[in-house]
């Protein structure tokens, strides 16, 4: 049974580190050890017995921390269970229908034979970052699409089957 778990994120604004940390707090409720940490800061995924790994969703890739955790840490994660997580439709499209993920999470899917990936609705609110971010804004395309419930079930799911 896998009992210490990392939830690794790559976020710019802080929405996908929301996510992460509700992933590992139904995980700890679980009675699982689980610590969500930006991905860029974690030095060895060999510590952890399963990991989730996040990404925010720009321009159809993953965030580059995402992205580089994965590359970095291929050995160790293809070595433990994987669950693969994205975040970003700034509309309802996530909650209303499975979203694949995108080439680049697939490859790496297939390659680290992850268990499974969501899309989880994004982000954005006034104050984020990026010259992309405030253009989207200021077009009135961006609020809060995260749907926590869905969120939980999914983490939820995954400790019953680090449980069982």
């Amino acid at each position: 049974m896998a009992k210490n778990v990392l939830v690794a994120y790559g976020t710019t604004n802080g929405s996908t580190a929301e996510i992460a940390e509700k992933v590992a707090e139904v995980l700890r409720k679980d009675g699982l050890t689980a610590e969500a940490r930006p991905a860029r800061g974690v030095p060895s995924a060999a510590a952890y017995d399963a990991v989730v790994v996040g990404g925010g969703l720009y321009a159809g890739r993953w965030h580059k921390d995402a992205r580089r955790f994965v590359r970095r840490h291929g050995k160790a994660l293809a070595e433990r269970p994987v669950w693969f997580f994205s975040s970003g439709p700034l509309d309802p499209s996530a909650s209303e229908r499975d979203i694949p993920p995108v080439p680049g999470v697939k490859k790496a899917m297939v390659r680290l034979d992850a268990r499974e990936h969501i899309t989880f609705g994004g982000c954005l609110k006034e104050g984020a970052k990026g010259w992309v971010a405030r253009m989207i804004l200021r077009s009135g395309r961006g609020g809060d699409f995260r749907d926590f419930e869905r969120i939980e079930t999914w983490a939820a799911r995954i400790g019953q089957e680090l449980t069982s």
